[in-house]
């Protein structure tokens, strides 16, 4: 039997309202003061405020699989968030990353 696991893709787009919000810093250090609005919004995902950005979405299945953040992507308009229990690959038929999905739409 194979094994299954939980992932979770995330698309929030930059150069909104809700990326540029001050909640995002957890701090006001001077050096937070010279990122970007994405670098901070990527930072405070890093550092663990994503279920405070979003805690509808970032609910963990149950005790015995965690999901963790394992990669941020950049795009033009949006950074990607990948979560899983553990690394790999995310299904691009499956993605809701437009530029993994539109490889896929000339098949369909």
């Amino acid at each position: 039997m194979a094994k299954t696991s939980t992932q979770q893709e995330i698309l929030i787009l930059t150069g909104t309202s809700f990326s540029s919000r001050q909640f995002i810093e957890k701090d006001s250090s001077s050096k937070k003061n010279n990122f970007t609005e994405r670098e901070q919004l990527e930072e405070a995902c890093w550092s663990g405020l994503l279920p405070d950005l979003l805690p509808e979405i970032c609910k963990q299945p149950d005790a015995e699989h965690k999901i963790y953040l394992w990669q941020i992507k950049e795009a033009d308009a949006f950074i990607e968030l990948e979560l899983s229990e553990f690394p790999e690959k995310t299904d691009s038929y499956f993605s809701i990353d437009p530029y993994n999905f539109m490889k896929e739409k000339n098949y369909n």
